[in-house]
């Protein structure tokens, strides 16, 4: 007999797939049978991430598509349903923005974060929107950070500042596309991706300060601790969850 995953015949976008949170969460998925779009701008770690997924019997293709390019967005979201005949969740996770104190920022690397963040969400969402619509609805995931209620906000402010333009889009879609049965939710994660597993390395004392700064006591895992939270945000029994805001962070941050 047949294993039957949570999200079988579900289709679903992923944004920077290629390693850390994005490829926690896309094989979280493939895990419970969804199919896979990993989109990212790096090919090779595009098609690990494929390849994982498949290990689990998952369908998987990778695109490679810099989500900044929001001209590409309906042309590569087309291309998805066309191959796997749909769309019902999309997770926006991409994002590449610069971090530092407001005067030594250029006005190009603050409109950075913008444009990989809100920007590129915004034109993905758009191009699901008739997708999922067309199959009775589905679910936007998009990626914030506790960044934007930190206690001190010194060097965080760019990416706190497209991370909280996000969060507005989130609800805003949640309530426009509520009636063609599409959920819009942001999660504020941590997980030990492998930017902050290299800065960890470097940063002893300080990455164990920040650890004792989580009420659970450790990082979270990208996989299990992320993307396993969201296969359970996607599942029926979350159906009337739509507009907010989740943290997934051990209960360091207070959104209030």
């Amino acid at each position: 007999m047949t294993a039957v995953g949570l999200l079988d015949d579900k289709v679903a976008i992923v944004t920077g797939a290629g390693q850390g949170i994005g490829r926690g969460i896309a094989l979280a998925l493939a895990s419970e049978g969804a199919a896979v779009a990993a989109v990212g701008r790096t090919l090779r770690t595009l098609e690990e991430t494929c390849a994982l997924a498949r290990e689990r019997g998952a369908r998987a293709e990778p695109y490679r598509c810099d989500v900044a390019d929001t001209a590409a967005v309906p042309a590569l979201v087309e291309a998805v349903a066309r191959r796997f005949g749909g769309v019902d969740v999309l997770v926006n996770n991409a994002y590449s923005g610069a971090f530092g104190p407001l005067l030594s920022m250029s006005d190009e690397e603050f409109r950075q974060g913008f444009r990989t963040g809100p920007f590129a969400a915004f034109a993905l969402m758009k191009a699901c929107h008739p997708h999922m619509k067309a199959r009775g609805g589905g679910c936007i995931v998009n990626l914030v950070t506790s960044a934007m209620v930190r206690w001190d906000s010194a060097s965080y402010g760019a990416y706190a500042a497209a991370k909280q333009a996000l969060r507005a889009l989130t609800r805003t879609a949640a309530c426009e596309w509520g009636p063609d049965g599409i959920r819009a939710l942001a999660i504020a994660p941590h997980a030990l991706s492998p930017g902050l597993r290299r800065w960890a390395e470097h940063n002893p004392r300080e990455a164990e300060e920040f650890r004792t700064t989580i009420p659970l006591g450790y990082i979270g895992d990208c996989e299990q601790d992320i993307g396993r939270a969201v296969v359970a945000l996607l599942s029926p029994d979350m159906r009337y969850l739509t507009g907010a805001v989740i943290p997934l962070d051990g209960g360091q941050a207070h959104f209030g």
